[in-house]
């Protein structure tokens, strides 16, 4: 009988101990990950009973919340929402938050296992809680530039900071208004949600983070020249083959340059000038040269195949694996099954501009309680080194060369040095090419690094190419900044 009662209570104790054991982590150790998660209904209709935390650019809020008379007690309004969508995403009363509604979530709800001493100071003070707001990094002037420049396009902006990393401008067409996402009528919310997923224009796609990416075109040259510069064996000044044509290795396919021809005339062209005037084939010759695992390698250092958090989830550009050397050489000028967002080329570009350093992305400066107390501060992080410093500086001349003298010759500003690479990707036989900028500027103290893309040829098909339509969008939006 003892035996048996001992059985009995050494089972009873190892249940308790399993339920304090589990019951121990559920509340604390992963509080802040359960609150944090969009799954989470309960978390999701407890932050309708507080006012939300705003989301806040130059101390001006971008996304709010007002007192509702329904049972949700409190309305989100996203001012200037369409233009500032791909930064707040939205908050709905039916499915997952999207952009910082969703990833800053256990912050702006007041859920964060920092903001508890506040909720229940504010309880005792009989002060109604409120969630915490949150200070992005984006610039006003830069942003309503990015929006004005791309126009109609369908495409994305994103200029950063290159010493940084913070976003300063993120736009991207079509859009969406996250307003009627956020009312407080599911069928309402589900009808639209559904038309804007059936939109063939994919509406609710971040195009400068991520969507059905794009093969990035010349703009990838610059990894190319980047990863010759480093091995060593060449400089600016390395001659390669200037043939008319370039037949890909155990194939009957042929690369030709953009213009057709040569690459500036003369039996062979040098790295530098190949850059400059954008030619296809010395990069095809050189990327063969190279191999696809130094080019991998280096595309990884500026961050290729990595995701990162902005805090918002972002995806990650690719470069691929396992190429032979036909396939080696169409990456080499950012073709096969190279794609990239706009945000990793603007990492690209900001790293030849900071001395060859690349810096996390980060949109968000900073968290603030209700009693104005510091959350959380951002700080710049370093990514990695993907070049020397050396290496940055000749990148940089190559690339000023590229808009003075060169294939990016439409984003140069009077009295401003600019320093760019153009691109002109291709996407099939008959497919609109999908164009590209980026670059930074003042090229001798690099303020904004920016990408620009426009799918669809700009609507001109195969005949849109990126000092077309591309540049001239970069130019008008660094004016705009550098002019503020």
């Amino acid at each position: 009988m003892n035996r048996e009662l001992k059985r009995v209570s050494i089972v009873a104790f190892l249940m308790f101990l399993t339920l304090l054991v589990s019951s121990t982590i559920i509340q604390y150790v992963r509080a802040d990950a359960l609150n944090a998660d969009a799954r989470n209904s309960r978390t999701l209709y407890e932050s309708y009973s507080i006012e939300r935390g705003p989301i806040l650019v130059g101390g001006e809020p971008i996304a709010y919340s007002e007192p509702s008379a329904d049972d949700y007690k409190f309305q989100r309004i996203y001012s200037n929402g369409p233009l500032y969508a791909p930064v707040t995403g939205y908050l709905p009363v039916n499915g997952e938050a999207t952009g910082l509604e969703r990833s800053v979530n256990e912050y702006l709800s007041g859920q964060s296992s920092s903001q508890f001493f506040d909720s229940i100071n504010r309880l005792i003070s009989g002060q109604d809680p409120m969630g915490a707001s949150v200070e992005v990094a984006i610039d006003p002037v830069a942003q309503q530039a990015a929006w004005d420049a791309l126009g109609d396009y369908t495409g994305a902006v994103i200029v950063t900071e290159p010493a940084t990393g913070r976003i300063l401008a993120m736009v991207t067409k079509p859009t969406y208004d996250p307003n009627a996402l956020a009312v407080h009528d599911s069928a309402a919310v589900t009808a639209t949600y559904e038309g804007l997923l059936a939109d063939p224009a994919d509406p609710l796609f971040n195009r400068a983070t991520g969507g059905d990416m794009n093969p990035p075109g010349s703009v990838f040259k610059l990894v190319t020249v980047a990863a010759a510069l480093e091995s060593g064996k060449y400089t600016p000044e390395s001659q390669l083959p200037n043939p008319t044509s370039f037949t890909l290795p155990g194939t009957d396919s042929v690369v030709r340059n953009t213009e057709g021809g040569d690459c500036g005339g003369g039996e062979t062209v040098s790295i530098a000038t190949a850059l400059r005037l954008s030619c296809n084939i010395p990069f095809a010759e050189l990327g063969i040269e190279l191999g696809d695992a130094a080019i991998r390698e280096q595309a990884e250092k500026f961050g290729f195949n990595n995701e990162f958090l902005i805090p918002t989830a972002t995806e990650a550009s690719v470069y691929p694996r396992a190429l032979d050397e036909a396939q080696t050489a169409l990456t080499a000028f950012g073709q096969y099954e190279v794609r990239a967002t706009p945000m990793q080329m603007a990492m690209v570009s900001a790293a030849i501009a900071n001395g060859g350093i690349v810096m996390n992305p980060n949109l968000v400066d900073q968290i603030t309680a209700p009693d104005f107390t510091p959350l959380q501060e951002f700080e710049a992080e370093e990514f990695g080194r993907a070049i020397s410093e050396e290496t940055a500086n000749t990148m940089v001349q190559m690339m000023v060369n590229g808009v003075e003298n060169g294939a990016a010759s439409n984003a140069r500003i009077d009295g401003v040095s600019v320093a760019g690479k153009t691109g002109t990707a291709e996407n099939g036989e008959s497919d609109p090419y999908t164009l590209w900028f980026t670059g930074f500027a003042p090229a001798d103290n690099p303020q904004y690094a920016i990408t620009v893309l426009v799918e669809d040829g700009g609507g001109l098909g195969q005949d849109g190419y990126g000092n077309l339509i591309a540049a001239p969008i970069a130019k008008q939006v660094l004016e705009a900044v550098l002019n503020k």
